[in-house]
């Protein structure tokens, strides 16, 4: 997104948590960008102190695993100011609610606006520190911003760069329209044995999903669906999702994701410690099923790929990840958590 950004004529900044992975880019100045954009982005800065990164920033783009938003809330939360936009690229399961919580707890009372995007807009893989292949940049990717009525002024802003980007409902739907939690853990998992015989050789969508486990994706699907009913909030299902995002049709979810020609070349991860596990469960599927339980919406499959990714890993995801009970959610009525995400966290 730097690159791009870059790319664009945008003035663009690069912050990361680790000094060795911005190393090779403050030595060249910028990053390469291949596949779909092609060129070299020079960067204004890049750096792994925070302050300088943000300061006087229009726009904030917290492009990292959803395991650092909290860390990233803690460190940025003193230099942010009112007139900053913030936006989670994507927030996974709650995490514009999880950043706003944050600020609230840290008592920041000049707080910017902050987003969060249901899906990340490219598909894309870091190639090397300093390059990066985008395969495709999806058509349509929804977005909202706590609080609700502020998400058109984030739109006329981030469309200057991203036309991409339409309008949800609020933080609800982006964060329930989540298809990363369905398809990321669930095909990793189910195709845990040749991930580990051929380290990732094989095409992730293409090769990974069969018509067996397209079922386990759509029954895992329908509890996502069911939890947003029950709050509220209309989602699609994730055939539905293919067709907006990608144009992909197909009268089945494995005929919709054998069609999708932005999955070419897409190669499985070459080992089970990858985020579709380490990020996807804890920050996706976790918040899932913490908040169905809480509100009465059963989540057999969710629980039962939490359970598989706990015991390959020996961690305990589902005490580990946001639970309602870390994202302040715990005992709140449906009424209550629509109005906070409508409404924002109180000053």
């Amino acid at each position: 997104m730097a690159g791009h950004l870059a790319l664009m004529g945008f003035p663009t900044r690069l912050w990361n948590r680790s000094p060795e992975r911005v190393e090779q880019v403050i030595d060249r100045g910028g990053i390469d960008v291949e596949g779909v954009i092609e060129g070299f982005g020079n960067l204004e800065l890049a750096t792994n102190e925070i302050k300088p990164a943000i300061k006087d920033a229009d726009v904030i783009m917290v492009v990292i695993p959803a395991t650092g938003h909290r860390q990233v809330a803690l460190e940025c939360a003193e230099h942010l100011t009112e007139n900053q936009i913030v936006v989670l690229n994507p927030g996974r399961t709650f995490g514009a609610l999880e950043f706003m919580q944050v600020l609230s707890e840290k008592k920041i009372r000049r707080r910017p606006t902050v987003a969060e995007a249901q899906t990340f807009i490219y598909v894309s893989r870091h190639t090397d520190f300093a390059r990066a292949r985008i395969m495709q940049i999806k058509n349509s990717v929804p977005l909202a911003a706590v609080p609700a009525h502020k998400t058109p002024n984030v739109l006329e802003t981030v469309r200057k760069a991203f036309p991409e980007f339409v309008a949800a409902t609020n933080v609800l739907e982006t964060s329930l329209d989540n298809i990363g939690a369905i398809f990321h853990p669930t095909l990793t998992l189910l195709n845990a044995s040749r991930i580990e015989s051929t380290h990732g050789d094989f095409e992730y969508y293409l090769e990974g999903v069969s018509p067996s486990t397209s079922k386990i994706l759509e029954s895992a699907d329908s509890e996502r669906v069911a939890l947003g009913t029950a709050l509220g909030v209309h989602l699609h299902t994730a055939r539905e999702w293919l067709y907006l995002a990608y144009a992909s049709a197909g009268k089945t979810l494995f005929d919709a994701i054998q069609s999708t020609p932005g999955y070419k070349g897409v190669r499985a991860p070459s080992t089970l410690t990858h985020r579709y596990i380490l990020e996807d469960v804890p920050m996706s599927l976790v918040p899932m099923v913490s908040a169905g339980k809480m509100l009465g919406v059963r989540t057999p499959t969710l629980t039962s790929l939490i359970h598989l990714a706990s015991s390959i890993h020996s961690k305990d995801f589902m005490a580990e990840g946001r639970t309602v009970d870390k994202l302040g959610l715990s005992g709140k009525s449906v009424k209550e958590i629509r109005m906070l995400a409508v409404m924002g966290f109180p000053r």
